[in-house]
C-alpha cells in the first residue's frame, strides 16, 4: 500500500539527482515517531556535477495511513521540492507545509493510472466539516448529490439553493473530497447546498461532466420545494478549479433551458477557463510565469486536460473553455465572484474571464490571494490563507442570496 507520511524535512540545495527513499515496511499502518531517515550519502556535495538538482534531507518520519493500493515493493521519490525561483514569493505557511506534508507525495499524473487512486484525499490539510442540519445523499441516476441542509427553520419562501461542483481536474476527487467547504457554505451562507458527485475523466469524458451539471441544476428546479425545502428564485452556483469550469459553463447553459433556469450568482473559484492554455504563455501568460509553482503543475493540468478532453477540436468550445462565449451568452449570466491565487498556472485566465463578465455588464468581483498556488482553498485547516479564502467564499454568497 502506498503510504501517507508525515515528513519533517530540512533541504539543501546541491547537483545531484534526488536520492530514494524505501520505506522500512510499506505494509505498515503505523511507524514509530523520530526514526532518522537521511536522502544523500552525506550532508556534503562532492561529486561536482553542475547538471542536476540534488536533495539532501534530514527527517523525522511517522507514517499516518495507507490510502492508496501500489505494488507490493514501493520506493517513493523526494520528487517535488519547492522550486527555488516560487519560494521567494510563495506563502511561508504554504513553503512550510509542503515540505512537511507535500515533498514526497505521489501525485496522480506520475503514476500509473488506476481509478483507486481517487479514494485517497485530492488535496492535504483541509478543515473538519461543520455541523449543520442534515446532509443527505440522493441518486440522479449516473451520479449522485449530497445536500447539506442548515439547522433551524427554513424561511417561508424555502432557503436559497448552492450547488456545488468539485475540483479534481475532472479525473479526481468525489462526493467527499469538500465536504469542509460544502458544510461551510451551508453554515455561513444559511443555505442549502448540494454537492454534485459527477462523473469523471478518463472514464467518462467530455461533455460528460457538463451533462451531470445540467441534470442537477434541474433537479433543484424541479425538487426545490419537495425535497430541498429551498426557494426556488434563490439559486447560486459554484466551483473550484475542474469544478469551477463547470460552473462557469452551467451559468451560460442556465438561460438555455426549456424552460430556462434562473441562476442568480456564480462563484468561481481558481476556475479552469480556457482549455488552450499551455506552457508557452502564449494564450495566458501565468502558465509560464508559474510554471514552476506547486502541486498544480502545467505537466499536471495538461494531464488532466487530455483525460478529460482527449479531442482538440473540443477545447475552443465554449462549454469546455468558458472564455470562448460569445458576448451574447455572457450578458446573460448571473454576477461573479471569482477567486485567484497569485501563483497558479491558472491565474490569468480566471481574471480573464471576469473581464470578459464585466465588459458585457455583469457585475464581477475579483479577488486576487497574494502568495498563494492553485490547492489553497481545499487546505484551509492547515493554511490562514486558505481559512480566509473559504470565509471570504461564504461572505460573498451570503451576501448574493441575501
Amino acid at each position: 500500500m502506498l503510504l501517507s507520511a508525515r515528513v519533517s524535512v530540512r533541504i539543501l540545495w546541491c547537483y545531484r539527482r534526488p536520492a530514494r527513499v524505501r520505506p522500512a515496511s510499506h505494509r505498515a499502518t503505523t511507524a514509530s515517531v523520530g526514526s532518522s531517515i537521511v536522502v544523500g550519502p552525506s550532508n556534503k556535495c562532492t561529486h561536482g556535477s553542475p547538471s542536476l538538482p540534488c536533495l539532501f534531507v534530514f527527517s523525522t518520519f511517522s507514517i499516518l495511513t495507507t490510502q492508496i493500493p501500489e505494488p507490493d515493493t514501493i520506493m517513493t521519490e523526494l520528487r517535488y521540492p519547492l522550486h527555488p525561483d516560487i519560494v521567494p514569493r510563495l506563502d511561508p505557511e504554504y513553503a512550510a507545509f509542503h515540505d512537511e506534508h507535500l515533498i514526497a507525495l505521489p501525485q496522480a499524473h506520475d503514476l500509473a493510472w488506476d481509478p483507486k487512486i481517487r479514494s485517497g484525499p485530492t488535496v492535504p490539510g483541509s478543515s473538519t466539516p461543520l455541523e449543520v442540519g442534515s446532509v443527505k445523499d440522493y441518486s440522479l441516476g449516473k451520479f449522485e448529490v449530497r445536500v447539506f441542509t442548515p439547522e433551524g427553520t427554513a424561511p417561508s419562501a424555502g432557503w436559497p439553493v448552492f450547488i456545488f461542483f468539485h475540483g479534481g481536474g475532472w479525473t479526481l476527487g468525489n462526493i467527499n473530497s469538500e465536504n469542509a467547504f460544502s458544510s461551510n457554505m451551508c453554515k455561513h451562507a444559511n443555505s442549502v447546498v448540494v454537492s454534485v458527485d459527477y462523473r469523471l475523466a478518463p472514464e467518462h469524458p467530455y461533455p460528460a461532466a457538463v451533462e451531470d451539471a445540467v441534470v442537477s441544476l434541474e433537479w433543484v428546479r424541479d425538487h426545490a420545494k419537495d425535497i430541498l425545502h429551498a426557494d426556488p428564485t434563490k439559486i447560486a452556483i459554484g466551483g473550484s478549479s475542474s469544478g469551477g469550469n463547470l460552473a462557469a459553463i452551467l451559468a451560460l447553459k442556465a438561460p438555455l433551458l426549456s424552460p430556462p433556469v434562473k441562476v442568480i450568482f456564480q462563484l468561481l473559484i481558481v476556475p479552469v477557463t480556457d482549455n488552450t492554455a499551455d506552457v508557452s504563455g502564449a494564450q495566458q501568460k501565468s502558465w509560464a510565469e508559474n510554471a514552476n509553482t506547486p502541486w498544480l503543475s502545467p505537466a499536471k493540468m495538461i494531464w488532466f486536460k487530455n483525460n478529460y478532453l482527449p479531442n482538440a477540436e473540443d477545447w475552443t468550445k465554449w462549454d469546455a473553455s468558458p472564455i470562448f462565449a460569445d458576448d451574447s451568452q455572457l450578458r446573460l449570466t448571473p454576477k461573479a465572484w471569482i477567486a485567484v491565487t497569485e501563483l497558479d498556472i491558472l491565474r490569468d485566465e480566471g481574471i480573464a474571464y471576469g473581464e470578459k463578465l464585466r465588459k458585457v455588464g455583469v457585475e464581477v468581483e475579483t479577488k486576487v490571494y497574494k502568495g498563494a498556488p492553485h490547492p489553497v482553498m481545499a487546505m484551509d485547516g492547515a493554511l490562514s490563507i486558505g481559512k480566509q479564502l473559504v470565509a471570504d467564499a461564504a461572505a460573498a454568497l451570503a451576501r448574493a442570496v441575501s
